[in-house]
């Protein structure tokens, strides 16, 4: 009796156990599906404001580049921004100089060096600047919901880019999805008929996303995966790069009147400095989201910028959507949820249907028996006896 009792100890142990773990894993899925909700939401917002922000500025100083610049130096305060949050959220908090030390293993197992941070820094810094660049001259061009459809685009880049040079597993339906993006570029091209600002706004818009898709795959390519420590550390280097390397492009267009004002008190400092501060949360937010919820709700929060532009656009501009436009932007948006699928897409859905089916056949059994007993009951009750065939 002493050792029974002892077993159901045990067991009862075992399940309070596996009742925490299940409790816990449950929690810890609700919190993930939260933080993505409001991260989604945060992602998409701010996205769309910085958009926004760029059209008004637009309407009083046009200048790209300086803009592009502006708004690039203030990455240097990523990593200042995430030491914050480990100061507020870790237990064992380390120094400055330790932490920088630690994330900059992205570099190697030497850490940043000058050759280092030639090497790897400058062309991420390049194509980051022309990524911004071409999308920032795309929206002189078209309208905010135009640009932003035309940039998700860059999504069919990456996967294409990773099929060819990182041999990445092929996916019909990521084929299905970068030929639908490359029919809304062209139906976008085709809206105002191959000419005039739409056809040169649409190549800049593509262009963009075109260096953006370069930039993910050589990122992968060469740094690998990285944490949001690894994350904040090269956002930083690229930041102090660009205010060390690229300042004298500026400079340069400054003087040769490309890009020219009248006076610093000329330049609107409200709306860039606002523009970049949203443009710098958009790119924490993106990188911290990836930590918190799961990495399609970020892509998700980036889609969804459309149809907020979209509203802004009538709202706002009462721009008027024409049915090309509008088709193309809804077929470049699919192509764009289509390459969300995960790789064992297929698998998945078979066994889902599979599901369905044995539940069904299910139902119908326990529906037939019911039936049958049901109509023995009520043949006994009127005196009748089923006799069974031999």
């Amino acid at each position: 009796s002493g050792e029974e009792g002892t077993e159901n100890q045990v067991e009862n142990l075992n399940q309070e156990s596996n009742v925490k773990t299940r409790c816990k894993s449950c929690t810890s899925t609700f919190l993930k599906v939260i933080w993505g909700i409001l991260i989604i939401l945060s992602v998409s917002s701010s996205w769309v404001g910085t958009t926004q922000i760029v059209k008004i500025t637009y309407k009083n100083f046009y200048c790209p580049f300086f803009m592009s610049w502006f708004s690039t130096n203030w990455n240097i305060m990523f990593f200042p921004v995430y030491y914050s949050g480990h100061l507020a959220t870790a237990q064992e908090k380390q120094s400055p100089i330790k932490k920088f030390r630690e994330c900059s293993r992205i570099f190697g197992e030497d850490g940043l060096t000058l050759k280092l941070f030639l090497k790897r820094t400058a062309p991420f810094s390049i194509l980051w600047t022309l990524t911004n660049y071409l999308y920032l001259l795309a929206l002189k061009k078209l309208t905010a919901t135009d640009v932003s459809a035309l940039f998700c685009c860059n999504k069919a880049f990456v996967f294409l880019l990773s099929w060819i040079v990182l041999k990445d597993k092929f996916m019909g339906v990521r084929i299905v999805a970068a030929i639908m993006a490359i029919t809304g570029i062209v139906m976008m091209a085709y809206a105002d008929g191959f000419h005039g600002d739409s056809i040169i706004g649409v190549a800049l818009a593509v262009g963009s996303a075109s260096t953006s898709a370069l930039y993910k795959v050589l990122f992968k390519m060469f740094l690998g995966s990285a944490n949001f420590g690894e994350a904040a550390h090269f956002f930083s280097t690229m930041g102090f790069f660009n205010l060390m390397f690229i300042s004298c492009t500026p400079i340069i267009l400054y003087f040769t009147k490309v890009e020219y004002w009248s006076s610093f008190s000329a330049v609107p400092w409200g709306y860039l400095c606002g523009m970049a501060g949203i443009w710098l949360a958009f790119n924490i937010l993106v990188n911290v989201g990836v930590v918190l919820t799961y990495p399609i709700l970020i892509s998700i929060g980036t889609v969804l910028s459309v149809p907020g532009n979209a509203a802004v656009d009538l709202l706002k501009h009462e721009v008027i959507f024409s049915v090309v436009r509008l088709t193309a932007t809804t077929i470049i948006c699919i192509g764009f949820l289509l390459m969300l699928l995960p790789e064992e897409w297929d698998e998945i859905t078979l066994k889902f249907f599979n599901s369905l089916k044995e539940k069904k056949t299910e139902e119908h059994a326990e529906d037939v028996t019911e039936s049958s007993v049901h109509t023995r009951s009520r043949s006994r009750a009127n005196g009748i006896v089923s006799i069974p065939l031999a």
